[in-house]
């Protein structure tokens, strides 16, 4: 309960904040925006769970200043940096709006505000989805992985030694290219500049982490903010999804951060306790399948750019992967 102490007082400051931004309109506003609130932390939480299990993988890493750097500082970059302030300023760039006029939009005009944020969800997309997609190939190709979970892993792992790299960028680019080739020509460029620029931003902070990570002792120390980062850029992949969904339950944006927030802060916390009650070593598929919920999570985020894929299912999916993988760790236990 411990770990979740914080996560329960946020809720319900959240809640209160929820209710107070819904009283200026009438009490029965405010009661619903509490209500609201409370889902939208739900949406957030069902949709990252797995974002908690890959967070752990990287958190073990971190030192203790650096974990704790992630419940504080991280909630409020994910908060106010990922799900209230970088929305709004992709607004103002691509809607060609001044700044201060978006976010009057956002405070008041939340129907003319969501529609200029989907207009941007292409781009979001094709970049979040790519980094995502990058994530769940490295680790599907990664020749130092021991524990194995699906059939025939094994195998392929031993083909592609070497080429660990290599053949997730082969992948990503045929699924690159296939995109554009059914994308409209006047997108293509835009849409293929997102896509790489999420691949290469997750080359360089994946490359900058292993090579601290396996440098000298007085590197070590520097790789807190590394993975800090590297923690905050897979946030904001999912949080992109999240945002953009979360207005099909409103379109008030305040509401909206603030019970994002509240999942937010679940998830942070709940990766704090898969830390220290050492869960991933105790059942050793979960990373594998939060790993496949990113991947398909990758594939829907693309599929995005064509027909929008209800959260539910997004959501359905990603707990379909982890129960499965936390079935097999408990079969695998019981045999051991």
């Amino acid at each position: 309960m411990k770990y979740f102490k914080m996560s329960f007082i946020i809720t319900v400051i959240g809640v209160i904040l929820a209710f107070l931004w819904g009283l200026r309109i009438d009490l029965q506003t405010g009661l619903s925006y509490s209500l609201l609130a409370l889902f939208l932390g739900v949406l957030e939480v069902s949709l990252s769970f797995d974002n908690a299990v890959i967070n752990a993988t990287k958190l073990e890493l971190m030192p203790k200043i650096w974990q704790r750097r992630f419940l504080t500082w991280g909630i409020l970059v994910a908060v106010f940096g990922m799900r209230l302030i970088f929305p709004i300023v992709l607004v103002s760039i691509f809607a060609g709006i001044n700044l201060l006029e978006t976010v009057k939009l956002a405070l008041f005009d939340g129907l003319a505000y969501s529609h200029h944020l989907e207009s941007c969800n292409n781009l979001i997309s094709m970049f979040g989805g790519s980094f995502l997609l990058m994530i769940f190939l490295t680790f599907i190709f990664d020749k130092e992985k021991e524990t194995h979970w699906l059939p025939g892993e094994k195998h392929y792992i031993k083909l592609i030694n070497g080429w660990n790299l290599t053949w997730p960028l082969l992948i990503y680019m045929t699924i690159l290219v296939t995109i554009l080739n059914i994308s409209p020509k006047n997108v293509q460029s835009i849409l293929a500049f997102s896509s790489i620029s999420g691949v290469a931003l997750f080359i360089v902070i994946d490359k900058l982490s292993e090579f601290i990570l396996k440098g000298e002792e007085k590197l070590i120390k520097h790789a807190g903010v590394v993975l800090f980062l590297y923690l905050e850029l897979i946030d904001a992949s999912f949080s992109f999804d999240g945002v953009i969904g979360a207005f099909a339950l409103s379109k008030d944006i305040v509401l909206i951060a603030i019970g994002l927030g509240i999942g937010a802060m679940f998830v942070r916390s709940l990766t704090i306790y898969l830390v220290d009650k050492k869960t991933l070593k105790e059942f050793i598929y979960l990373e594998h399948g939060a790993h496949w919920a990113i991947g398909a999570l990758a594939i829907i985020m693309f599929m995005d750019t064509f027909i929008k894929v209800p959260e539910v299912i997004t959501g359905l999916i990603g707990v379909g992967f982890i129960g499965a993988s936390l079935y097999s760790s408990i079969k695998h236990k019981q045999v051991a």
